[in-house]
This record gives structure tokens, C-alpha cells and sequence, in this order.
């Protein structure tokens, strides 16, 4: 009984060392998968699918590339006071090839600015694995109505969208988001926010 009284603080202390170790060990994970977020790359890289009061702004580059039929749609949507505009936002992230590891995003807090004017927010909420090396692409689906933030003729709403929502580069959309991830003692959410718009920015952050 003597040795074994003896034995028992010992086999304690080696499993406390054991426990301070997977701890130091998880710590170290954890502060790699936040480094490599900080070294991802964000940018908006298009917005697609873009629907006004229920018209694709697809193939429309200006407001006489609208149909009459499409048009007494749009003319009854803003006679009511509304103007809704449907689209998905891309956000392209990279993670540098230098990195041995994924990034692991769970969610990202986003606020959109449209014409540097802040307009609706919300959360995207898929699990979305980031390879090193390899653009990954990020789709945020968003609706707002523009008559709630923008005045303007039926003409200058649907030049409005078509700037906003039409094809080629999003140059007057910007987001505001702060990212979480997944690590090895559970998620955490990204300490700033970071603006993302169509250009490389690396994890900018900026001042709430």
C-alpha cells in the first residue's frame, strides 16, 4: 500500500504534463490557421444572376435593351414603391501556395456598400474549405430593394442595377465582412473587418 500511495502523485503529474502538451499543441494549430487567414486573399471578382423586380439584367447593358414587356414590368414594380434587385456576389478568396494547410471559413459577417453607400447585412453560413494555391470561389446570394436607398427615375433605378448587377467587373459594389474559422479548439471569429472589393486586398482591415 506504501509504493502504491506512492506510484498515484506521479501517474497524476504525467498525466497533467500529457494534458498541458495536446493543449500547447492545439494552441500552435490554432495560431496557424488564423495566420493563414490573415494571408488569404479577398476580392470581389463578378456578381452574376442579377435580377430587377424579377427581369434578368442578363445580356442588358443599358435601359433601351429592355423589352416592352419587361419594361411595363419594371414601370408597375416602381409605380408600387419597389424595385427589388436579386443578384449573387462572388468573392474570390486565395490562399497563398506558400501555405502547407487549408483555411477553414464557417462564416462570414458581411455589410454591402452600393455607390459607397451601406445598404443590407447578413451572414453567409456554408463551411467553405480554402486549398492553398487554388482561387476559391465564395457565392453570396443578396436582395434588397433600391427604392429604400436610392431615389431616382425608373431610368436611373434600372442604370442604377444594371451598374450594380450587370455584366463585367462589380467596381461599384464593396463588402464588409469578418470571417470565422474553423480550428483545432473550435471556431473563431476574425478580430477586424476586412473590406473586400474588385481588386487583391490582403486582409485589409478597417475601423467600425
Amino acid at each position: 500500500m506504501k509504493d502504491l500511495r506512492k506510484r498515484i502523485p506521479v501517474a497524476a503529474l504525467i498525466a497533467g504534463l500529457g494534458l498541458m502538451i495536446a493543449l500547447l499543441m492545439s494552441g500552435c494549430q490554432t495560431l496557424r490557421e488564423v495566420s493563414n487567414l490573415r494571408q488569404v486573399d479577398f476580392r470581389l471578382d463578378r456578381v452574376s444572376d442579377a435580377r430587377l423586380a424579377g427581369v434578368s439584367l442578363r445580356n442588358v447593358d443599358s435601359y433601351d435593351d429592355i423589352g416592352a414587356g419587361d419594361m411595363l414590368r419594371l414601370s408597375s414594380a416602381i409605380a408600387d414603391g419597389q424595385m427589388p434587385l436579386a443578384f449573387t456576389v462572388h468573392v474570390a478568396a486565395q490562399n497563398p501556395s506558400e501555405n502547407d494547410q487549408n483555411a477553414r471559413l464557417t462564416e462570414l459577417d458581411w455589410r454591402l456598400f452600393l455607390d459607397d453607400k451601406e445598404t443590407i447585412a447578413g451572414k453567409f453560413d456554408r463551411e467553405v474549405v480554402i486549398p492553398p494555391g487554388e482561387p476559391t470561389d465564395i457565392p453570396i446570394s443578396m436582395e434588397l430593394d433600391l427604392v429604400d436607398f436610392f431615389d431616382g427615375n425608373l431610368r436611373e433605378i434600372v442604370n442604377l442595377a444594371l451598374a450594380l448587377g450587370g455584366e463585367g467587373e462589380p467596381t461599384n459594389v464593396k463588402l464588409r465582412a469578418r470571417p470565422t474559422i474553423q480550428t483545432a479548439i473550435g471556431p473563431i471569429r476574425y478580430p477586424n473587418e476586412i473590406m473586400i472589393v474588385n481588386e487583391d486586398v490582403n486582409s485589409e482591415t478597417v475601423d467600425r
